[in-house]
């Protein structure tokens, strides 16, 4: 007889628990149930904060919020060093252009500089973060703002599968501009695997890649991989930043933009 599906729900808790990970078609198969009652007992479980769902299954809630902080306690940190990336970021987009704006406290201060730009017009500025989304509202009828739906993610005020995904999916973005939780040679990383999952598609609907990062961040390797270092094109970090660090990235290819040595608007860096 097939198991009550409170029973088999505690079940599946506890292999998420003990696993960290588990795969749809794996645990449906174990479970000898269908992977349309798996995804819907992964589905109550995560309404009751046990799992967080991911692509292809599942992992649990504290593996994937361990290290994560609030995006208001990340504000108040090296403030400065994220305006000035902020504003050396938004000289690369020009007038008539698509872009792609993080969630996060360095993405918030990349859309107060565009907001600044007071030159800009007919921008359309794509976000999953609906505290950007506020700060880029003071840039309309200049800007087009597009949110992208999701769930929401509490701590970032983000919005993440299954719906942002899909939608992403359908653009064609002349920028994408990417946070992160880590950057070393081997590629960017996050803690959260939602969130990472979410800016690996950006990047792949964009033309141009760049992640903003503070020295803070460099140097770091964190638990989910967004990109590896061919697979985006520029790194917008502060005056801080480590130069040996740098120097492995620009080994690796690619291009280095520090907040003291800023691009002309709509320029690329090389």
């Amino acid at each position: 007889m097939a198991e009550l599906a409170p029973v088999r729900r505690a079940r599946l808790a506890r292999l998420v628990a003990a696993r960290g990970f588990v795969r749809v078609s794996d645990v449906a198969e174990e479970l000898e149930v269908s992977e349309v009652t798996l995804r819907g007992d992964l589905s109550a479980l995560e309404q009751q904060g046990l799992v967080v769902r991911v692509h292809g299954g599942a992992m649990p809630t504290s593996a994937i919020v361990a290290e994560e902080s609030s995006i208001e306690s990340s504000l108040g940190r090296d403030e400065a060093a994220k305006r000035a990336i902020g504003a050396a970021a938004a000289q690369l987009v020009s007038s008539g252009e698509s872009v792609f704006v993080d969630a996060g406290s360095t993405a918030l201060a990349l859309a107060v500089a565009l907001v600044e730009r007071r030159e800009l017009h007919d921008v359309t500025l794509v976000t999953s973060g609906l505290s950007t989304a506020l700060v880029l509202e003071a840039g309309m009828p200049r800007f087009t703002v597009i949110v992208t739906g999701g769930t929401l993610r509490p701590l970032q005020h983000s919005l993440v599968n299954p719906f942002a995904a899909p939608m992403l999916e359908q653009l064609h973005l002349d920028w994408a501009f990417i946070g992160c939780n880590g950057v070393d040679e081997t590629g960017v990383t996050n803690v959260n695997i939602p969130e990472a999952e979410i800016k690996t598609i950006v990047m792949r609907r964009a033309r141009r890649k760049v992640i903003l990062a503070d020295a803070s961040k460099l140097g770091r390797r964190e638990l989910a991989v967004i990109a590896g270092p061919g697979d985006y094109d520029t790194l917008v970090t502060d005056a801080a930043a480590p130069a040996s660090v740098l120097d492995l990235l620009r080994a690796a290819g690619i291009g280095v933009l520090t907040s003291d040595n800023p691009a002309r608007p709509g320029s690329m860096v090389s």
